[in-house]
């Protein structure tokens, strides 16, 4: 387990401090396993824990880290799975925030975690099928399915083997996605009068200690005459695509030709998995090379897709090419406000700049789209700043007087840059509390008594 600490202190007015502390922990470790101790690598007290009454703050409620107040150490609440966590996002971390009251302060907290080997590669289908004529020249290729490994790095998937390797040899290609194209490469003429069936076996490994593999049988079946394979007419399409596009969509259109006469030269086209979920998203006919939109694309999910596209003819013979569709955002997110700390009730003397909540403001959307500003919506004694990124801060901007007003309905309304805009509002209640600043008042200046005799 790695530690480290860095922490940062400064002031808005005198109630409000800000630290940071990070750790990496391996993922898997059973519930109740040891994070970190956050009192002693924040130089927080164990009495300043509970007098705080101090909670940890996670975005979304998600609740895979717990704070132990009695022992100021961070535990496993629940497994954490990277891969369900941050699938193949990396560095995969946690951003937890320690919250105290009485005063306001609040600490970053930065969990990484790291992977380790606990999937093995996996192929999607349970077997291939070939039919190639005997007359495939030597050199022919044939686009294999390739496995997925959910692990990163080391951990993921790292090479192919083929066998047995009489007829036909693996070869693998570096593709932009930082992927493997496979392919197998035939190297020895086809003989169907001496074997009209052959049977490989395609094994996918990974790099981790121990080692583990996938498997996958290819099965080739022989048949006569066909001699040119299909050509696309690009080694690369690419098209752009708006976000939350209607299903049914047309995206491009893909072309492919073979030069052979009658059923060998009749083409048909198929998406290969190229990546996992793919054939959820974009259909392509069979036919006519139509790709389209069959499922929800959202930006903020995935902002590109880089789809393998292969155009087989009727003897076999196979080509592909790969169809880069960029997602272009639309503004279709609120901003979310997440309040995470707030005082309910402070007393009329308390000084300006006094701090009276935290919150944090997040637009998942991109460039302008994702810009968020935040105002109050009424002529109210108090101010809403910016104190770091998307952390803002409630804070008193003139004194308060108990008897002028004794409780503030406070809008918060945070707005995107977006067009047209979009905004979400939050409302807090602030009640003011009396302090002695008022001495008695006579209703006159001065009083007239007259004494009669007796």
């Amino acid at each position: 387990m790695k530690r480290q600490v860095l922490l940062f202190i400064s002031f808005l007015s005198l109630s409000l401090v800000c630290g940071q502390v990070s750790y990496s922990i391996p993922e898997e470790m059973a519930t109740g396993s040891f994070v970190g101790n956050i009192a002693q690598d924040l130089g927080l007290d164990i009495k300043r824990l509970k007098s705080g009454k101090a909670r940890l703050h996670t975005a979304n409620n998600a609740g895979h880290v717990e704070l132990n107040r009695e022992r100021g150490v961070l535990l496993i609440k629940e497994k954490i799975d990277r891969e369900a966590l941050c699938g193949q996002t990396t560095p995969c971390a946690l951003h937890l925030q320690i919250i105290m009251e009485n005063p306001i302060e609040f600490y970053r907290v930065t969990v990484e975690i790291l992977d380790i080997n606990d999937n093995a590669p996996h192929f999607q289908k349970d077997s291939m099928k070939f039919d190639i004529s005997e007359s495939a020249m030597i050199g022919a290729k044939f686009v294999l399915e390739r496995a997925f490994d959910s692990d990163i790095g080391i951990n993921g998937l790292q090479s192919y083997t083929l066998s047995p390797t009489d007829n036909f040899i693996l070869k693998l290609h570096g593709q932009a996605d930082d992927s493997k194209k496979v392919e197998m490469v035939l190297q020895k003429p086809l003989d169907r009068e001496k074997q009209e069936q052959i049977s490989l076996l395609l094994i996918a490994n990974d790099g981790g200690d121990p080692r583990k593999s996938g498997t996958v049988q290819i099965h080739v079946t022989v048949l006569d005459a066909n001699d040119n394979a299909p050509v696309f007419t690009q080694p690369i399409y690419r098209s752009r695509l708006r976000e939350n596009s209607p299903r049914g969509t047309l995206l491009i259109t893909v072309r492919a030709s073979d030069v052979d006469d009658g059923s060998n030269g009749l083409v048909t086209y198929s998406i290969s998995s190229s990546t996992v979920g793919i054939l959820n998203h974009f259909e392509i006919d069979e036919n006519n090379g139509d790709v389209r939109v069959i499922g929800e694309v959202d930006y903020e999910k995935s902002k590109q897709y880089q789809i393998d596209i292969e155009a087989r003819d009727q003897g076999g013979l196979s080509n592909s090419s790969k169809l880069v569709v960029d997602i272009i955002d639309i503004n279709d997110n609120k901003p979310f406000i997440d309040v995470i700390s707030t005082s309910r009730l402070i007393p009329e003397s308390s000084p300006s700049q006094t701090v009276i909540a935290v919150m944090t403001v997040h637009d998942p959307d991109s460039d302008i789209n994702g810009l968020v500003k935040c105002i109050l919506c009424e002529n109210v004694p108090f101010v809403i700043k910016s104190t770091s990124s998307g952390f803002y801060s409630l804070l008193t901007d003139s004194d308060l007087d108990r008897e002028r007003s004794s409780e503030y309905n406070i809008t918060v309304t945070c707005s995107d840059e977006g067009v047209p805009s979009l905004s979400s509002s939050v409302t807090l209640t602030l009640q003011i509390s009396d302090v002695n600043d008022n001495a008695p008042v006579f209703e006159r200046s001065s009083y007239e008594a007259y004494i009669v005799e007796n």
